[in-house]
């Protein structure tokens, strides 16, 4: 890493819709700096930034990315994002340590919902935010379009810097200069051709940046170039209201330098910006300080073959150095800091210190994880972790082949290391491992880095839906056994009453023997039987929830009578009188808060109807209508796609685990019938 100070380097974050081209447009920046000898191509797999396998048979991003360049004297380092929903997660780590965001849209489609989300996601982190609007030399692109959808659909002014030249589709002006970029350079001109609405638009956003310049602009008319290039700063970094708009091509290079320059001159350095801390449970800002001691906070982890765990981080103040030591404040451990290195997409390079400022990766710190926070030995402050959205996209996955368990449980693990979004658990009524994601295509992903990575080969399923079973009404009945073939026998009999308890209530035990006629040393040994037998009731094998066994008589034998003898007749005394009580299917209800824009409200309900929902209520949030509904879980495993496919990806959900309720008759039935089938196969 060539010797910058923390003023030189700039930290920029792209994010964007999917086939925006923030990949190509990272790329291009690379090889306009010179970082690499050819620029690489998403479409031919050569990528400097989709380096992994799995991003490059689909051609998109599946993680984010890093790369670096030299620009006029400027250390930049660029983190690429995933366009797709499924990968979005990645964005949530990188705006929390870039000093600048991005944000690419492509002109062919305008400003489509993961924009829209890109840029919520910018201004929640306060981030300065430049546009770059792509693919403009495309015959399907339209400028008007894309900076109409701007405002309405972004909510803010469109402050166009560069336009296309009068009658091109492949040059760009300068609106205030009149300098043209056509791919291959950047010339002089003049800004006689640009419509004087466009530069006045620029003049405005500048002179709103403060009282002294909107005092002149109303006496004048207008403001110097001089004033206009350093005011156009203030309006990328403090005037929320408006948003200054590039436009270009990432494949052909054109408006690429000029954004290059707006990134050096506009977006500030990592000393001008101050970071969110706790400090002894009281939240409080923390100043960059070159010459303080050293804060790091990782925001991203992957395992490399040769290296082992990787930690990236970016050093918030002071400077972290190889070969030393540091504290992760978060856990409160030791880590010795090895060989530092930078990243150029897949390729290492080796670095001795990394100052304020700096992105740097090193490998083997053994209790270190993604938000968790770094410091020189004498300092504590504690950065917060990071947010991420929370997937509920899950499949459950088995070994496909015997023996491996082990590795799949290992490679699972090392995986939700990696990726903040992605989790796993074991169930504890169906026993399946269970993979959640932000849906099908990010599980996919995990799937197959599983394999690749890890040699771990899995079959994946829809979770089973843990289904229970009640009883409507109650009944008494007894379980007996009793085994005397000579020699010591067993034996014990216990007579129950069964009553239903309400939705909920769990199970209850209640004893009420009397005169000995079972021993107390054998009461514990009737609840543990019917404990046992309620796990997997009488209609299809679910366990039995939300009713009461009465204990109330029962027989012994001085001799045979024993522990096992009185668990064998509670499981039987539980299954025969069940069958009495009019046994019923039960089935997980999720709460389900569905946000969308107005224009999809109808189509929602009208789903969640056909999915045996009930609407519980539409209020306004962020913007957007939210729909609380109840939904049967059976109904809803696959709502990522669903909700996709309604809203043109607009919409988003969660969901939780409400109650339970009872399975309409017809449904039961079905479920019964193949419960039983697959009991036989097992059998």
């Amino acid at each position: 890493m060539t010797a910058m100070t923390p003023n030189q380097i700039r930290n920029i974050a792209l994010l964007g819709g999917p086939g925006s081209g923030k990949t190509s447009l990272a790329d291009t920046f690379l090889w306009l700096a010179g970082a690499v000898s050819r620029r690489g191509s998403v479409d031919q797999g050569n990528s400097v930034f989709d380096y992994e396998e799995e991003a490059k048979n689909r051609h998109h991003s599946t993680s984010l990315s890093i790369g670096h360049c030299l620009w006029k004297g400027f250390w930049i380092n660029i983190i690429d994002t995933p366009g797709l929903l499924d990968f979005f997660g990645d964005a949530y780590a990188a705006v929390r340590v870039v000093e600048g965001a991005i944000l690419v849209i492509d002109a062919t489609v305008g400003v489509e919902a993961q924009v829209e989300r890109s840029f919520k996601l910018i201004r929640r982190q306060n981030l300065p935010c430049i546009a770059f609007v792509n693919k403009i030399d495309d015959e399907r692109a339209s400028f008007e379009k894309v900076m109409s959808e701007i405002e309405t659909n972004l909510q803010v002014r469109p402050v166009p810097l560069w336009v296309l030249q009068e009658g091109s589709k492949g040059t760009v002006i300068n609106v205030i200069s009149g300098a043209v970029d056509n791919g291959e350079q950047v010339i002089s001109g003049d800004a006689s051709s640009v419509p004087g609405e466009l530069r006045e638009r620029v003049i405005e956003a500048v002179a709103e940046t403060s009282d002294e310049l909107l005092e002149k602009y109303l006496s004048e008319g207008t403001l110097s170039e001089e004033e206009i290039a350093n005011g156009l700063k203030q309006v990328v970094i403090s005037s929320p209201q408006n948003l200054l708009v590039f436009l270009g091509s990432a494949n052909k290079g054109i408006g690429v330098r000029a954004l290059l320059d707006a990134v050096v001159n506009f977006f500030p350095s990592p000393v001008e910006i101050t970071v969110p801390i706790q400090t002894d449970s009281k939240e409080a800002t923390l100043k960059s300080d070159p010459e303080g001691l050293g804060v790091a906070f990782v925001f991203k982890l992957f395992a490399d073959p040769y290296v082992g765990r990787v930690s990236v981080f970016r050093v918030f103040s002071g400077t972290i150095k190889s070969d030393s030591t540091a504290i992760n404040v978060t856990t409160g451990r030791k880590e010795r800091i090895g060989q530092l290195m930078v990243t150029q997409g897949k390729n290492y390079e080796p670095i001795g210190e990394a100052p304020t400022g700096a992105i740097a990766l090193v490998g083997k710190l053994e209790s270190t994880r993604i938000g968790h926070t770094l410091c020189s030995e004498g300092l504590s402050v504690q950065i917060p972790p990071i947010e991420f959205p929370q997937g509920y996209t899950e499949l459950a996955v088995y070994p496909k082949a015997q023996g491996d368990e082990e590795k799949i449980l290992s490679s699972i693990q090392r995986l939700a290391e990696e990726d903040g979004v992605f989790r796993w658990y074991r169930h504890s009524e169906t026993g399946e491992t269970i993979i959640v994601g932000m849906g099908d295509q990010h599980l996919d992903v995990i799937v197959e880095k599983m394999k690749r990575k890890f040699g771990a080969e899995v079959v994946t399923k829809l979770p089973k839906i843990p289904y229970k079973e009640t009883i409507r009404k109650p009944g008494e009945g007894e379980g007996r056994y009793i085994k005397q073939t000579g020699g010591r026998g067993q034996y014990g009999v216990a007579r129950i009453r069964i009553e239903p308890l309400e939705r909920g209530a769990g199970f209850e035990f209640v004893n009420q023997i009397t005169g000995g006629v079972i021993p107390s040393k054998f009461i514990p040994s009737v609840e543990k039987g019917i404990r046992e037998a309620m796990q997997k009731g009488i209609l299809a094998g679910y366990p039995m929830v939300d009713f009461q066994v009465i204990l109330f008589d029962g027989k012994y034998h001085e001799v045979d009578s024993s522990d096992f003898a009185f668990q064998m007749a509670g499981i039987l005394a539980l299954r025969n009188t069940a069958e009495k009580c009019d046994p019923y299917l039960l089935e997980p209800i999720m709460k389900l808060e569905v946000f969308v824009p107005e224009e999809f409200v109808g189509d929602i309900i009208g789903d969640l109807n056909g999915k045996r929902g009930h609407v519980l209520g539409i209020e306004p949030e962020d913007g957007m209508r939210k729909i609380t509904a109840l939904v049967p879980l059976a109904e809803i495993q696959r709502y990522a796609a669903d909700l996709r496919s309604i809203t043109r990806g607009r919409g988003t959900y969660r969901v939780e685990f409400s109650h339970y309720e009872e399975v309409p008759s017809h449904l039961a039935a079905q479920i019964i019938a193949q419960a039983k089938a697959e009991q036989e196969k097992e059998r």
